[in-house]
């Protein structure tokens, strides 16, 4: 719709000039007449500071300054500060309908009053999206005025009209029966549309929660942001949505565009996946987004002209950079991209048959009448099928690697088993090979009582050698009367890491972290990984819990630092709970509860702290002495 508009205002700026001195001709009205385009029949006052009243505008002087427009297509003053005057001459004759509605077909009108001259004067109506919609003398999505005319002579209709957006000013006098026969249609058309990105939302809405696929999240929410903006252009968001609050109803439409920008540029970056394939242009599309919000940002602190012009101008931009990524997403043959580029074109080709139809340029047809409907409707659908074929693409290759892993996998198996026969051959003629083979055996024991006492991911104990540790480090303890301080390390941060990243990159930080638990303590302490993103560290001989706060707040900074996995610099942070020996528990299972007590404290109070156990029911956290460090 933006770009429709944008196509309209050049169209208007280039044929302003083009206004003749020809008086328009009154307009003929007779019982056959259902409905008349009023274009031909209008002559317009710019009035520049808006001062003018209805007696001003019937002076003689001032009424001899009213002019036709030049042109076939509908009237548009583009942006504008003055208001307007439109005059039209009525002549019904005896016997002709008295009864007619006078149609305003653009919502987005900020003032439109109608004056009507009779014998005793003038006949007031106001509308506009200033105006809430209870006051309008007409419920309807459009501005319609009742007109009731006296046949037999000539009558002047004057509209005073004044916005702070796009003057666009179509013009339609109907007959009652006419006007409800096209509202039934319009109305239909509209519900069907508007149903229609519902439904589609709430269809890619349940598989893309489920799977937590980003190309259908972002396009669900491209859909609502779609529905909200035609639904605020439309006119029926002041109908039926917020009918008393006409402040809204002015700002919702440039605001849905602006919404309907931003969730469209992210699917276009989501589903071409621009970050990985064109850099430049996921940066190009991202400071679109940005221009978006800025004028959203514009549009709610009163510069709604500079807001909306903003959008017409960003969503040109963004469909010249959309019709540039899915050209290249067709060359580099990007699952789904034909599709997507054919639905782009297919929008734009709507768009620019309704505005070529309002310039005059085309005929009234469905296909011209309704060329942004129809369009849309095209590109929602077939955006749809483009993420299916996108998703059925994705799913086939996917079916092609685990095939892959498969034959591979038998074909090792076949290696194994060949191996296997060749080495019992080989054990059966020489007796050298057998003692080379125990002593392999020997190895590989060895590499298995590792194994069993170590984490195969970190190397650093499991939790079968840590209870062995903490028996022999206690009985130490016991001898010589020291103290032991247990740290229960749990990192803060690592889940969305291992969602965002995958769990090869998780695991390639855990490498790290274990790492740097390791360079946080001396060699004779001991550093365990209980599993998932749970550590324990044991310190023997510790002075005081002072020492320990010490210890823990080393591994916290230390942890917190950013690490650098392949191209991604994450960060994580940790909490710690941190029992004594013999201060808070006298055996191991209690210590250990101590704390694990002691680091959840940690974790509800903040996280990225220590926290000191104590008997139990009386656990207070002891802060950081310098920022706290978030998950």
């Amino acid at each position: 719709m933006p770009l429709a508009h944008l196509f309209l205002l050049l169209l208007a700026l280039l044929t302003a000039a083009a206004s003749g001195g020809v008086w328009a001709q009154a307009v003929q009205l007779t019982s056959a007449t259902t409905s008349l385009s009023l274009r031909p029949f209008v002559e317009v006052l710019e009035d520049a500071d808006g001062s003018l009243n209805i007696a001003d505008v019937e002076r003689p002087d001032i009424a001899a300054r009213f002019r036709p427009v030049a042109g076939r297509g509908e009237l548009n003053f583009g942006y504008s500060d003055a208001t307007y005057w439109l005059r039209v001459r009525l002549l019904p004759p005896p016997g002709a309908p008295s009864s007619w509605r006078l149609e305003v077909d653009q919502p987005s009108l900020d003032y439109v009053t109608l004056f009507l001259r009779h014998n005793s004067g003038f006949a007031r109506l106001d509308g506009g999206d200033r105006t809430a919609f209870a006051a309008r003398p007409y419920a309807h999505r459009n501005f319609v005025f009742p007109l009731v005319l006296s046949p037999g002579g000539e009558q002047s209709l004057y509209l005073r009209v004044a916005s702070e957006g796009n003057l666009h000013i179509p013009l339609t006098l109907w007959a009652p029966h006419a006007l409800l026969a096209s509202d039934q249609a319009s109305y239909s058309l509209l519900a069907a549309y508007l149903g229609g990105l519902l439904a589609l939302a709430i269809y890619h809405m349940l598989p893309g929660c489920a799977q937590r696929d980003p190309v259908s999240l972002a396009y669900v929410a491209f859909l609502v942001a779609r529905w909200f903006a035609e639904v605020s252009m439309r006119g029926l968001g002041n109908q039926y949505l917020w009918p008393e609050w006409p402040e809204w109803g002015n700002l919702a439409p440039t605001i849905g565009l602006c919404l309907a920008g931003v969730t469209g540029a992210v699917f276009v970056r989501v589903f071409l996946q621009t970050r990985r394939t064109a850099p430049g242009l996921d940066r190009l599309l991202q400071w679109q987004q940005a221009g978006f919000l800025v004028a959203a940002l514009a549009a709610i602190s009163n510069v709604y002209r500079w807001a909306e012009i903003g959008v017409i101008l960003l969503s040109t931009a963004v469909a010249a950079t959309t019709l540039i990524g899915a050209i290249l997403g067709c060359s580099r043959r990007q699952p789904g991209a034909g599709l997507f580029l054919i639905a782009w074109i297919v929008h734009l080709l709507g768009v620019a048959a309704a505005g070529l139809h309002e310039t005059g340029a085309l005929s009234s047809n469905l296909l011209t009448d309704y060329g942004v409907e129809i369009g849309s409707a095209l590109q929602i659908l077939l955006l749809s099928f483009a993420i299916a074929a996108r998703t059925l693409a994705v799913r086939q290759e996917m079916d092609l690697a685990h095939d892959e892993m498969l034959r591979a996998k038998e074909q090792a198996m076949e290696t194994l088993q060949q191996s296997e026969k060749t080495l019992e051959q080989r054990v059966m003629q020489r007796t050298l090979e057998l003692a080379e083979a125990n002593d392999r055996l020997r190895q590989s024991e060895a590499e298995l009582r590792k194994l069993a006492h170590h984490d195969p991911l970190t190397g650093l104990a499991n939790r079968a050698l840590l209870f062995e540790e903490l028996r022999r480090v206690l009985a130490r303890a016991k001898r010589s009367g020291e103290m032991v301080a247990l740290l229960m390390i749990d990192l803060d941060g690592f889940k969305p890491v291992n969602d965002s990243y995958g769990h090869a990159v998780g695991d390639h930080l855990l490498e790290i972290i274990a790492t740097r638990l390791q360079d946080c303590v001396r060699v004779s302490d001991t550093v365990a990984r209980l599993g998932g993103d749970e550590f324990v560290v044991v310190v023997e001989a510790v002075l005081d819990s002072k020492q320990a706060m010490t210890i823990g707040a080393k591994i916290i900074a230390n942890l917190s630092q950013p690490a650098l996995v392949g191209q991604h610099s994450l960060q994580v942070g940790a909490s710690v709970g941190i029992a004594l020996w013999p201060l808070h528990a006298e055996d191991i299972h209690h210590l250990l509860q101590a704390a694990d007590r002691a680091m959840y404290l940690a974790k509800e109070d903040g996280r990225g702290r220590c926290s000191l156990a104590t008997p139990p029911g009386q656990i207070h956290p002891v802060p950081l002495a310098g920022k706290r460090l978030a998950r």
